[in-house]
């Protein structure tokens, strides 16, 4: 287990406290898309609170180069945030992240050297400008049109990966059609693999990124509370088969009727689970369900 991967484990089984050189420091989790592979990345970051916005600070202690999480917001500025509550344990927030400039950020980058002294001397290390970020947890009690959005953007995501599911069993059956044929085709398994794997990369940031926005739904529509606890158990047991599925792909380049079956175990279901996300969600983001 790497040092990040410590950290974040003990993040998340102490209500965001950890100790060693991070003891007493404010963090949390912050879970970025790859800009090259899509895969979810986990960070743990330093915060400074300012109002309702989060403060993160890409100084990578004091390096030459920014950390790759920050390329990764900047490639998709929607951000998943994982910090301590009242409420005794660890939970996710959908965010968006915007990079501040000129006074503001040199402002705020002041006020965190002198909450924290090690920034000012991250800043004399590198000659780069150490990017302050600041993130903006979404409130769904801001704005019914953008509700609205978030509704239609829902089922956007929804039919990208029903599409992307029908690609990836097509695959399989082609790939199975080759494994069986005289002279299998060079390389099909790889692409299966590949396929796959692109597929439980989206799957897994979609959901990551669905269980911070369950946190606002949480807050601005009590009445969804047995909703969103079906909802976030049923993609713990989607985490479950992907990883799996991972472990079956990076074991072997021939083990074609161990990725069907691991394939299926995540695709069991996957479709009454968007059917009935969208049937609860929808209604209260004031969305008309598809035809």
């Amino acid at each position: 287990m790497s040092g990040n991967e410590r950290v974040i484990k003990e993040f998340r089984e102490n209500n965001g406290k950890v100790g060693g050189v991070f003891e007493g420091v404010p963090l949390v989790l912050l879970t970025t898309a790859g800009r090259r592979t899509g895969r979810p990345h986990t960070t743990p970051v330093v915060r400074l609170r300012d109002g309702v916005r989060h403060l993160v600070f890409a100084s990578n202690g004091g390096g030459p180069k920014h950390p790759e999480w920050y390329h990764n917001l900047l490639a998709s500025p929607q951000v998943t945030m994982e910090t301590g509550t009242d409420e005794g344990h660890v939970k996710p927030f959908a965010t968006r992240a915007v990079v501040l400039e000129g006074e503001e950020r040199d402002r705020l980058y002041e006020r965190q050297c002198l909450v924290n002294p090690a920034f000012r001397d991250y800043r004399e290390r590198t000659d780069r400008v150490i990017p302050v970020v600041a993130l903006h947890p979404l409130d769904l009690a801001a704005d019914s049109e953008r509700n609205r959005m978030i509704g239609r953007q829902l089922v956007v995501h929804h039919d990208e990966l029903r599409a992307e599911l029908a690609e990836v069993r097509a695959a399989v059956a082609a790939a199975r059609a080759g494994a069986a044929a005289p002279r299998p085709t060079p390389g099909l398994t790889r692409q299966l693999h590949r396929r796959c794997l692109t597929f439980c990369y989206g799957l897994q940031l979609h959901h990551t990124r669905e269980d911070g926005s369950f946190t606002a739904f949480e807050q601005h529509f009590p009445h969804l509370a047995p909703v969103i606890t079906r909802l976030r158990e049923e993609h713990k047991a989607v985490e479950e088969a992907l990883a799996r599925l991972e472990q079956v792909l990076q074991a072997s380049d021939e083990d074609l009727a161990g990725v069907g079956a691991e394939l299926d175990r995540v695709l069991d279901g996957l479709e009454e689970h968007f059917a009935y996300e969208e049937a609860h969600l929808l209604p209260a983001l004031g969305t008309p369900r598809p035809s």
